[in-house]
């Protein structure tokens, strides 16, 4: 009897002493930033830079959107947007709190970050059975035309993830050829451009990108947001607070029911709106390689799939940034990968040392700079 009671405490302590941190539905914990191995003056240094470097652009992001985007044929705004906040920020090490700034519970706009999320519904689909493969071609699961012609045809999920499909074509009446076209070209050299073999050249472009968000929904059959809610977002204790828009336009009829088909950010307003905390909860839930406390709500083989880098784009994975390749950030580790939208919103994550940063509205050319400072304060 003497031994079993030993061993129940030893079995305890082991068990409890290596149980990672996570945060309640209502609280999350603080931790002093030398109680996780940082230097305090130098994560302080770090957090008044990412202060001091607000981004640039007008806190009106209807005006921002439009006059960043003027050059494409027609651009107009087909979804909501917000006037945005201040810079605000989290930094979790070990899943505590050992840094923040800015009103951390605002909802924002969070543009090209929403592609991360995204992603997430897709990986969803893929660890459910749903869609059977990512090399399976995506006109064997959505046979509305979208996907008919020669080239369209051989576009598989792991293209529209990549961003290398090049499918050519209009969706709710926006063209692919008018997205972020090249500069060095005229009207008619983007609509007959030559098509680019999908899987060989990488091309962001966010009409593309809606047409996977299209895509997923035809599979799911449901709004991906309550797809989100329901398998992410409330598991990991996200707010309520967070919303995600399509556009006016984007309705389609599913099973005699009424969709949004939403957006995959906010080039034409819509995209994901969310806090800074929210954020972090992903980023967390993504460096523990999905999983949050006991259980498993994204497959491993999904996050390893994430930030495997396309042959077309070593910066590239399946709609996370990769701190590989020509956007590298110099002298900042090559494993992390993250989420980033217009006007500096990011969400980083490093697997390997715990660590999930939040950015909002910080200057994205000084993100390299403002991480290095990150990484230089660990001890």
């Amino acid at each position: 009897m003497k031994n079993t009671s030993i061993l129940l405490v030893v079995f305890f302590l082991c068990t409890h002493l290596n149980a990672q941190y996570y945060p309640s539905k209502l609280s999350w914990e603080i931790k002093k930033a030398t109680e996780v191995g940082f230097d305090a003056d130098r994560l302080s240094s770090a957090v008044d830079f990412a202060e001091a470097n607000e981004y640039s652009g007008q806190r009106d992001l209807r005006l921002a959107i439009l006059q960043s985007f003027s050059r494409e044929p027609d651009h107009q705004l087909q979804g909501p947007t917000k006037e945005r906040g201040g810079p605000a920020g989290l930094i979790i090490k070990d899943g505590y709190i050992v840094a923040q700034w800015g009103d951390t519970k605002r909802v924002d706009m969070t543009f090209s970050v929403t592609k991360s999320y995204l992603s997430t519904t897709a990986g969803l689909a893929l660890d459910d059975g749903l869609i059977a493969s990512v090399q399976d071609t995506v006109k064997d699961y959505v046979w509305d035309g979208t996907f008919a012609g020669q080239h369209n045809s051989q576009i598989t999920w792991e293209h529209l993830l990549h961003q290398t499909s090049d499918w050519s074509g209009a969706l709710f009446g926006l063209y692919d050829w008018a997205d972020r076209p090249n500069r060095d070209g005229q009207l008619d050299d983007w609509r007959y451009r030559e098509l680019h073999q999908p899987g060989t050249h990488y091309k962001y472009n966010d009409v593309r990108v809606n047409v996977l968000a299209y895509s997923l929904l035809q599979v799911w059959r449901k709004p991906l947001p309550q797809v989100l809610k329901a398998r992410i977002m409330d598991p990991i204790g996200a707010s309520t607070t967070w919303r995600w828009y399509g556009y006016d336009n984007t309705w389609v009829n599913i099973d005699g029911v009424k969709m949004q088909s939403v957006s995959g950010g906010g080039h034409h307003g819509g995209g994901v709106f969310i806090n800074t905390t929210d954020h972090a909860r992903l980023g967390l839930l993504f460096a523990r390689n999905g999983k949050w406390q006991d259980q498993q709500l994204i497959s491993e083989n999904w996050v390893k799939m994430i930030r495997t880098p396309t042959p077309a784009n070593k910066s590239y994975g399946y709609m996370w940034w990769l701190n590989q390749g020509p956007r590298a950030w110099a002298d900042v580790p090559d494993h992390l990968y993250y989420a980033a939208g217009f006007g500096g919103n990011f969400i980083v994550v490093d697997e390997e040392n715990d660590l999930v940063v939040v950015t909002r509205w910080l200057e994205s050319s000084q993100m390299g700079a403002f991480m290095k400072l990150v990484y230089a304060a660990m001890e």
